[in-house]
This record gives structure tokens, sequence and C-alpha cells, in this order.
């Protein structure tokens, strides 16, 4: 199909362009950022958390309790064969976005996607009399969120190990290596926006780092649960069939034993029809915690680059303004900080959310746990971007020593702390007296300490104070991390 003959500002030839070119543009016509703009930065959570990942899960599950059944010793459904076995495994193993496209159809006509899930994998049975024999023990006596629940939980493991916390790790492991770099090199800190005792710029670093490990290790620690206990969690349909059978148990070894044998989640031995997704709400939350940090670092990154504190390496052919040639702006945390955000934004809606079902179940988390995947799109790209955005810092140590220079004031402190320790009436409010409101000089200072009836050897040690060398242990602590 040819465009028309539209003027090219117009809606129409928009539509009618990205219309014609469906699959040569498809990021460009993408509806969601993630899938659009940022495309790229997403290809290994996409496999996961996608709805073909979430297929692929699906069949995972049908195919392990499927092979389960045929081990638990029924008289109706005798051991699968080896060749059966590794058949089926390879159905989950080699899954594509062939097969994703064959269920899509068959949903078509069921309008339920387990229900074509489980129609796929009996039509795979085609051709292989062991397995025809056995078809209607695929999704035998489960309801829906069966598969569901414990596709999600898949979902978020590999969501969780394999892009999230590797990702943290990256950050953190950078925010190590920056403050030991710069463990000793200080920096006039802030209070309530006013000039503050010294620190150094690896102390400040190492605060972030000891709380990014902390919150990650909550992330890490959260067990992922799952069900698979009927329509209202009471085995009811699995009694039906087989009243002796210990299938609490039967159910508890396939969900916790480890994968292909089981799928290697923890038992929630309690539900109605759904999970109570407590969990998630826990595991979002921990989630969110670790990217306020990060929301609250990259603030304070960019309020340290419009200090002058750190430079950034430029990028050639780079333009930081459509007007102004000069600007380098420090995008990458803004980027950052931006899609913190939104994550947060949504992880907090899940974490509110699922935990509440009418009765024995309705369908509103259903909708909802399908945007799992873009909570944790947003925030990975906000890793990303913090990672990129810290890469490319420079220390500019002489802006530094240049705000400490002109900071005076802050020796106040030590010098008011020895004279208490002597016992000098009035020490705060002298150096108050002294310093407060007023440019501060070096020579201030030393007219008092040379007045002060103290020790000559803590005269000599605040008279030889800086800014600079009132740091404290801050390169001490910036080192230990």
């Amino acid at each position: 199909m040819r465009c028309p003959a539209i003027s090219p500002y117009s809606p129409r030839f928009c539509r009618a362009h990205l219309q014609s070119r469906p699959m040569n543009l498809p990021h460009i016509s993408a509806l969601s950022p993630l899938d659009g703009r940022y495309a790229a930065k997403l290809s290994p959570l996409r496999p996961i958390m996608s709805e073909m990942g979430y297929m692929h899960r699906r069949v995972q599950v049908e195919v392990t309790w499927f092979i389960a059944l045929s081990d638990a010793g029924f008289a109706e459904f005798k051991p699968l064969t080896e060749g059966a076995r590794v058949y089926l495994q390879d159905l989950v193993k080699n899954f594509s976005e062939a097969d994703a496209v064959a269920i899509k159809d068959i949903e078509k006509t069921t309008n339920h996607d387990v229900k074509a899930v489980e129609y796929w994998i009996k039509g795979k049975f085609d051709g292989r009399p062991e397995l025809l024999k056995a078809a209607e023990f695929v999704h035998f006596a489960c309801t829906s969120e069966d598969i569901n629940n414990t596709s999600h939980a898949l979902q978020l493991r590999a969501g969780r190990d394999s892009v999230l916390l590797p990702a943290l790790a990256g950050i953190t492991a950078k925010l190590r290596e920056m403050a030991h770099a710069y463990a000793a090199v200080p920096m006039l800190s802030r209070t309530h926006g006013q000039t503050a005792s010294p620190t150094t710029v690896g102390k400040e670093i190492a605060n972030v780092l000891v709380r990014l490990e902390k919150a990650a290790a909550r992330i890490a620690e959260v067990k992922l649960l799952a069900k698979m206990n009927g329509a209202v969690g009471n085995y009811n349909a699995h009694l039906s069939a087989w009243p002796e059978f210990d299938w609490e148990a039967f159910s508890k070894k396939v969900i916790e034993s480890p994968e292909p044998q089981g799928l290697g989640l923890s038992f929630q031995p309690y539900s109605i029809q759904i999970e109570p997704h407590d969990y998630m709400a826990e595991l979002f939350d921990a989630i969110a915690r670790a990217n306020t940090i990060l929301i609250d670092f990259s603030r304070d990154v960019w309020g340290y680059v419009s200090l002058g504190y750190f430079k950034q390496r430029l990028k050639a052919g780079e333009i930081g303004s459509s007007t102004m040639p000069h600007k380098v702006n420090p995008i990458d945390f803004e980027n950052a900080e931006g899609n913190l955000g939104l994550a947060n934004a949504l992880l907090k809606h899940l974490a509110e959310k699922l935990p509440i079902s009418r009765w024995q179940r309705d369908l509103t988390d259903s909708t909802v746990l399908r945007n799992i995947g873009v909570a944790m799109g947003y925030a990975t790209l906000a890793y990303s971007s913090l990672m990129t955005g810290l890469n490319k810092l420079e220390l500019n140590e002489e802006r530094l020593q240049e705000d400490l220079d002109h900071a005076w004031e802050v020796l106040a402190e030590p010098i008011q702390t020895v004279m208490r320790r002597y016992g000098v009436q009035g020490a705060y409010e002298k150096l108050k007296e002294v310093t407060r409101g007023k440019t501060v000089q070096a020579e201030d200072l030393h007219r008092l300490i040379n007045g002060l009836e103290i020790p000559q050897a803590d005269k000599d040690r605040l008279l030889a104070m800086t800014p600079a060398s009132y740091v404290g242990k801050a390169a001490e602590l910036a080192r230990r991390v």
C-alpha cells in the first residue's frame, strides 16, 4: 500500500503511513514506550514478563502437573515412558513465538486463555498413542487459577532473579567502587540546604550503598508462593475422583520439588480460588523500597551535578538543548527518577489491590496482574539509565575544594565542642555570636581559638583544622563497605 498524497503534518498521514508499514516500524507504532522508544533496553525482561512468557510458564505448569500425575500411582494413568517425558519437556524447552501465536488462534474460539493452552497441548499429542490415551489428564482437577498463580510465581522468580537483582547488583558494585575511590575526597555537606559539617564523597555514596544492599536482600528473601488446590482451595474435584489419595501432599510435592520434576516454588496450603497474593504485595513493596532509595540518590546526584561537584563525560554527537548549545544535562538521572516513580506507582497499586478479592474470587486481579511486567519494566529501565549516568560521572575536586574554602563557619562545631570539654562557659553561644549569619574567615576563628583557656595541644589541633580536614571517620566508613 502506498501512502496517499497527504500533508506529512496531518494525523491522516501518520495513520496511513504506519498502517502501510506495520512490520518495518514495530516500535514506532507501539502504544507503550516500554515496547517503543525503550524496547531495546528491555530485551532481557520481555521473554519473561510478556504474554508469550506467561503462556510459556502455563505450558510448563500443565506439563509438570501431567507428568506428576502419571507418577502418582493411579491405575488409570500409568507412568509415562522416557520418550514421552522428553517430548513433553521439549514442548516447554522449545516453546516459540509460533507456539504462542497458535495458542492465541485457539483462544479466538475458546475466548479462554487457559483452555487454549490445554487444547494446544492436547493437539501436540496427535500421532502419539501413549499421550492421546492420557489426554484427559491434561489440566486434570485444575481450576484456571491453579495454572495462573503458579505461572505468575515462575515469571516473578525469573524476572527477579535474572533481571532485577542482577541490575541492582550492578548498581551496588558501581557504588562500592565509587565509595572506595572517593573515600577521602572531602565535600561540604548540606542540611536544610545550608552548609553543614563536612563529609566525603565516598561516605555519602556508601550511605546509599548500604541502604540499597539491604533493600535488595529483602527483595531476594521473599518466598514465592503457589497453590494447586482447585476451584475454592479445598481439593473438591480432586477428591471426587480419588477420595483416598493425599492430594495436598501431592500438590505440595509438585510445587516444591526442583524443576523439571516440580516447579521449585513454596507451597501455599490455604487459599480461596486464587492464591492470596500477599507474597506479591511483600515483593512489590520491597522493590518499591529499593526504588525509593534510588529516587533519593538520583535527586542527590542531580544536585551535585548542578553544584559542579560532578562533571559528565561528553559523547560525540549528543545534544543537550535544542536552543542552548552549551548544555550537558543530567538526563540519565532524570530518566531514572521519572521511571522509578512510574514503577512505584504501579507497584504500590499492585501491592494494595492484589490481596483483595470478593468472597472466593472476582476477576479484578486478572487484568491488574497483566501489568506486573510493566511495573518491572519501568524499574529495569530506570536501573539501566542510572548505571549509564553513573558511568558518565567525573569528580570535580577543584569545585569541591572551592566550596570548602568558603565555609569556615562549619568549624564552629568542633571549636565549641572542645570548649565544652574543658568547661568553658557559654561555648555554644560564643561561637554562635561569631559565626551565625556571617561570612567567616579563618582569621576570625583563629583569633577566638588563641584567646581560649584550653591546653595548647588542643589549641594547635584546632588551629590546624580546615573545613577539608574536618571529616571525622568519613573516609574509614566509606572504605568499610
